[in-house]
């Protein structure tokens, strides 16, 4: 790490962003510019030497929950939205290969011709070899969403901290998007997120960070140098733990 760096609270870290995100201002699919606006982001926190895990919902390009609700078969629904996030992560890694970061996209669901098969051991030697690791396809089951995903590969994975990029800097009592008077929290417990239903992630990823004590962070991903600021201890956010 370069002397005139500042130093990061965390070494290793999960970034889960929603497929929305990658959106821009489209209303489906990817947005090319988004997509390297937060490969920037994520490239200025690599450059501190933090090693970044990456979990990409689907939503952008099919949510298997919204199928489901339209008559299809869940499973198979659910299997559609796993082989959206896959899509997504290959962008992701287009588009941070383009500014000179390595990485690594791991399938849950083996397709050899286009990402690696998600095998731990590997997948943390490839953090240690300072690659960002983009982990797609869910749990590689249906019935788990793309928060329960991240949680559990923070977990095996033993990052330090979950980061959450969300359209808002933090969590709120209610939408603030809605409304004027929302309050929004520097501190919330995981049980009070459960309890009031503040919509962090669904409740079984809140209650797999809450056993394994791992803070989750909300921030804005849409605010420039955020996700760096965060780490280098600035910037406005929402921490959720105990």
């Amino acid at each position: 790490m370069a002397a005139d760096q500042p130093q990061t609270t965390y070494k290793r870290v999960l970034l889960k962003i929603s497929g929305e995100a990658l959106m821009g201002d489209k209303g489906f699919g990817l947005n090319p510019p988004t997509v390297e606006r937060i490969a920037r982001e994520v490239k200025s926190v690599h450059d501190l030497g933090v090693e970044i895990c990456m979990v990409i919902g689907g939503g952008n390009i099919f949510r298997g929950l919204a199928g489901s609700a339209q008559g299809m078969e869940r499973t198979t629904a659910d299997y559609m939205g796993m082989l959206a996030t896959v899509m997504n992560a290959l962008a992701m890694q287009s588009a941070l290969e383009g500014l000179g970061v390595f990485t690594r996209v791991i399938s849950a669901i083996p397709m050899d011709q286009v990402c690696e098969p998600y095998i731990r051991r590997r997948a943390v030697r490839h953090l240690e070899k300072g690659r960002v690791c983009i982990f797609a396809a869910g749990t590689g089951n249906p019935y788990f969403t793309t928060d329960t995903a991240a949680t559990l590969r923070a977990n095996e994975m033993a990052c330090e901290a979950i980061f959450k990029g969300t359209k808002v800097d933090g969590v709120y009592d209610k939408d603030p998007m809605k409304h004027d008077d929302a309050k929004r929290y520097d501190k919330v417990t995981y049980d009070e997120v459960l309890a009031q239903h503040l919509n962090v992630m669904d409740a079984s990823a809140i209650a797999l960070a809450r056993d394994n004590k791992k803070p989750i962070i909300v921030f804005s991903l849409d605010e420039p140098g955020g996700f760096r600021g965060i780490l280098a201890g600035q910037g406005t956010y929402t921490i959720v733990r105990d």
